[in-house]
């Protein structure tokens, strides 16, 4: 108001000397939480609250030169495995005062080099998930850059794998008791770590066991072509389906509905990243993952140590879970006991 005055915002000193504690240690609580006790992060923040106390990581970033942000990287931000996973990554992101910038290469390896060159610029760590990127050139990277990868699997790298391999045993175990003989394993894109790991899966839990395997690819992974490829798909006569993932999965089971072909009764259908599971009628059996573990874990392992040390090279595999619901039965070949 004209004439009156104007009231600043408290400064981090005078947050400090209110609490008792250091300068450092209130900076701390909204830039390293993790240094401090809870209780002490908890009260800092809620005190700082109060006043009207905002850190300000972009005045922070001027002055030491480092822009509290990670890059991360996904080939598909449409896809229902993502969204959770970044979601998590940006909240974990905020409690150490960084912010996560978001892009999306489409699949398309020429333009995930371009978005690794521009994010790399404005990030002081990348997240790269499901990277497209030959080997090679995945391990120069990590020369020059301070990065980490979800889901592909390079040695001498950071990296955390999101895995499905010994869920999809145990579901194949399940599915041969079930009596199966004839399955189909309905691929996703070619250059998906995820899709390499996942049918390599499946091959060797039906290594010896006399059954027949279909491999097939949905190169684009969406609903519409996985409908398209119906034929291809029964062309074998499987009476278990094993889908790349739920999206494919969801296609899988709505061709059988419009062929009048019952489903688990005639076909069983299994997915994988239970994300789209109770959207499917029946309700679809599917392999849990731990995205939103990976991506918590991730940010925490690129925002410790030095900014300008890469990241020690290391491997994490999380490994999901079977969730069995209504699209798995007994196959109708079973002979009666």
């Amino acid at each position: 108001m004209p004439g009156g005055r104007v009231k600043k915002a408290p400064t981090i000193v005078e947050i400090a000397r209110d609490l008792g504690v250091s300068s450092s240690t209130v900076s701390r609580a909204f830039t390293a939480p993790r240094l401090l006790r809870p209780e002490t992060v908890e009260r800092i923040r809620a005190a700082a609250a109060e006043r009207g106390y905002i850190p300000n990581v972009h005045a922070r970033a001027l002055s030491t030169g480092v822009p509290r942000t990670i890059g991360l990287i996904v080939p598909d931000i449409a896809n229902p495995f993502f969204p959770p996973m970044i979601r998590a990554a940006q909240r974990a992101a905020e409690e150490t005062g960084h912010t996560v910038l978001i892009a999306d290469t489409d699949g398309d390896v020429d333009r995930e080099k371009r978005i690794i060159a521009r994010l790399a610029a404005q990030s002081e760590s990348l997240i790269i998930a499901s990277s497209r990127l030959p080997s090679d050139e995945l391990v120069e990277l990590t020369d020059r850059r301070r990065v980490l990868f979800i889901n592909r699997d390079e040695p001498d790298t950071a990296r955390i794998l999101v895995s499905a391999r010994d869920a999809l045993s145990q579901c194949m175990d399940r599915l041969l008791e079930l009596g199966h003989r004839r399955f189909a394993y309905v691929g996703g894109p070619a250059g998906s770590w995820s899709d390499g790991e996942r049918h390599g899966a499946v091959l060797a839990a039906l290594q010896g066991s006399g059954a027949h395997l279909h491999s097939l690819r949905i190169e684009s992974g969406t609903y519409v072509d996985t409908m398209v490829a119906g034929d291809e798909i029964l062309s074998a006569g499987p009476t278990a389906v094993i889908a790349f993932d739920d999206v494919i999965a969801h296609g899988v089971i709505d061709l059988l509905h419009r062929r009048g072909i019952f489903v688990p009764q005639q076909i069983s259908v299994v997915g994988c990243d239970d994300v789209l599971a109770l959207t499917t009628q029946p309700p679809l059996s599917s392999v849990a993952l731990k995205a939103v573990e990976a991506a918590r874990l991730a940010v925490r392992i690129v925002v410790e140590g030095q900014v300008s040390e890469m990241l020690s090279p290391q491997r994490i595999a999380l490994q999901g879970e079977l969730v069995e619901r209504g699209t798995v039965a007994v196959s109708p070949e079973r002979p009666c006991v």
